[in-house]
């Protein structure tokens, strides 16, 4: 069992990391060039629709997974990275959940009424917290290696 905790941890934590760089690095930058607001826009709202329900199915697991294990072991005996990872990980759920009702909930609106400007800035604000929630990601990963 243990084994398995750790597996789907993992699996959730690379799907949701690695879908926040390749959307990063590869899809936006390659739309922005080739693609106008009107296309552009509804595309990544699209997209995005579909990964971030990957997203909250990763959190579910990385939640009931990473307790289990915490619990498993019994928070006071295990390292300290695993505290860091657990805490920078409640971290980046919340960032997550502002990030879907706040700025992704706007840019739905803004592709409903076409006011291309305000779905810019939105992406832009989207694109920001993934970056901070990228790094939280990889902090966590770095102090439950490195932290032992």
């Amino acid at each position: 069992m243990p084994a398995l905790m750790k597996f789907l941890h993992l699996a959730a934590a690379i799907a949701w990391l690695g879908g926040v760089a390749f959307m990063l690095f590869a899809l936006r930058p390659v739309a922005a060039e080739q693609l106008a607001p009107p296309q552009r826009l509804p595309l990544i709202a699209q997209i995005l629709r579909r990964f971030f329900g990957l997203v909250w199915a990763a959190i579910g697991i990385l939640l009931v997974t990473g307790l289990a294990m915490l619990l498993s072991v019994g928070m006071k005996n295990v390292p300290i990275g695993w505290h860091l990872m657990f805490g920078i990980g409640l971290l980046m759920f919340a960032l997550f959940g502002h990030l879907y009702f706040g700025p992704f909930r706007r840019l739905k609106l803004a592709v409903a009424t076409s006011d291309w400007p305000e779905g810019g800035r939105r992406v832009a604000q989207i694109a920001t917290l993934a970056i901070v929630n990228l790094v939280l990601g990889t902090l966590a990963i770095a102090a439950v290696i490195f932290l032992v």
